[in-house]
């Protein structure tokens, strides 16, 4: 059990004297019957809760928390209809608080203000046995400004309120370094096909009838929740009203419930995880699973543009001289995309995706230059050597610009093996290639120049 403080059952207003305003008196009452199915089959303990046993079942994070006695101040991340919302008036009612909940969204400065007044006021009566402490839960909240969030710092410090913010989005990125060091942040995962399928199954026990589906439209029923717990219930609850008198199969259930639209905010931390296993895909030579991804972006609305430009720097960065061809096959997908647009122009990127998945890789050009411009930054006081140095008036000439220069394509061997670096630097070697696909053939020419190089320097 998890005991912090007494909270009793008695009203506010009877507790402290005078009425206390109330989150709860904005909303209008709803009929049990009429509430959304989503809302009547809310859990009522965190033991029904679905698809978080990382963090809810024994010897997860939460289920920590709870052990020891202490509800921490928390930030919980995880996609849409997971349970976050849930979660946290769980947790408050287990820890004996009074819980007050706020949106990002709908609340401002003066929101904010007065649920802190709320919370102090509170807070103010516990040594008198009548208060009781405040979870403060904040939907959204990555949606509050910098400023915004510093104002629960001095709350959070004191000890007024314990916030439990939710989010959608990265926290590392979204909320402010200084909140983020009073909270602990719990990873919430999207509902698996398990969790789904106990969700499915409560539904039909409260609806009392199984769902008019056949198996394979079951599974679509998942596939179409993209792991929202909410969403699939709204989905039952469609199905529930359409009243099907015999179970209908996968094209039935498409063609009478909306396609979800796919959740992915082209400016958001999706975006940038989409686009990295686009590119990891390539990088692993798996052309399946890159396709898979350059058509989740391009469904998610992404800038076709915006990808062939990622193509290109992969094509230097992964694959490099391995295949030279995968460089110019990526600008002309671009070329393409510009010239048909949408959704013919397409094709191409997909084409550049396979032909880059199925190329050999080689990072040994990104590698080198990186090596040579940490080189340059070290060394950039040292000029070039004079026997290289274009001499094109007779003082020059007299000081020894380009005095003993050899042109290449006179020497016999088509390479004088003279030295382009710095006088007096040691040699270094910063292009090492693999020797796979178009490499191999540099590979084997570079280790020939390399050993001619060694025998003209010594004659």
């Amino acid at each position: 059990m998890f005991y912090i403080c007494f909270m009793s059952k008695a009203p506010l207003a009877d507790l402290f004297g005078a009425p206390e305003p109330s989150l709860k008196s904005a909303i209008p009452q709803v009929d049990e019957a009429a509430k959304p199915l989503a809302d009547r089959l809310r859990p009522k303990t965190l033991a029904e809760v679905v698809g978080q046993d990382h963090v809810l079942g024994s010897g997860g994070a939460i289920a920590r928390v709870i052990e020891r006695g202490f509800l921490p101040s928390l930030i919980l991340w995880g996609p849409p209809g997971v349970g976050k919302t849930t979660i946290a008036r769980l947790l408050a009612e287990a820890a004996g608080y009074e819980f007050q909940q706020i949106s990002a969204v709908f609340s401002g400065v003066a929101d904010l203000k007065k649920a802190f007044e709320q919370a102090q006021f509170r807070y103010s009566q516990l040594k008198g046995g009548q208060g009781a402490r405040t979870v403060l839960f904040v939907d959204e909240i990555h949606r509050f400004n910098r400023a915004q969030q510093d104002s629960f710092l001095p709350y959070v410090e004191a000890g007024v309120v314990t916030l439990i913010g939710a989010t959608t989005e990265n926290p590392s990125f979204e909320l402010n370094g200084a909140l983020l060091s009073r909270c602990q942040v719990f990873v919430l995962k999207r509902l698996d096909d398990t969790a789904l399928d106990q969700l499915m199954a409560r539904a039909e026990a409260h609806l009392g009838h199984g769902l008019p589906l056949t198996p394979e439209a079951r599974d679509t029923l998942k596939l179409l929740s993209d792991g929202d717990g909410r969403y699939i219930l709204s989905l039952i609850e469609s199905l529930d009203h359409m009243g099907f008198d015999a179970p209908i199969d996968s094209d039935g259930l498409l063609a009478h419930l909306q396609k979800r639209r796919p959740n992915h905010d082209k400016d958001r931390e999706g975006h940038y995880n989409l686009i990295s296993a686009l590119h990891k895909s390539v990088r692993g030579s798996d052309p399946d699973a890159a396709l898979y991804w350059l058509a989740r972006m391009l469904n998610g609305g992404d800038d076709p543009l915006f990808i062939a430009r990622r193509l290109i720097r992969m094509a230097s960065e992964d694959i490099g001289n391995a295949d030279p061809m995968s460089l110019l096959m990526c600008h002309a997908a671009r070329d393409t995309y510009e010239a048909l647009g949408s959704p013919e122009g397409e094709l191409a990127l997909a084409q550049a995706v396979v032909h880059m998945a199925a190329a050999p890789k080689s990072n040994s050009v990104y590698t080198a230059f990186k090596a040579a411009t940490k080189l340059a930054k070290e060394t950039g006081h040292l000029d070039p050597p004079a026997v290289i140095l274009n001499a094109p008036t007779k003082l020059m000439k007299e000081i020894g610009y380009g005095a003993g220069y050899i042109y290449d394509p006179d020497d016999p061997d088509g390479f004088s093996g003279q030295n382009y670096f710095p006088d007096g630097m040691r040699r270094p070697k910063f292009y090492d290639p693999k020797g796979d696909g178009h490499e191999g053939k540099t590979k084997q020419r570079l280790e020939y120049l390399s050993e001619l190089r060694q025998q003209k320097q010594k004659r």
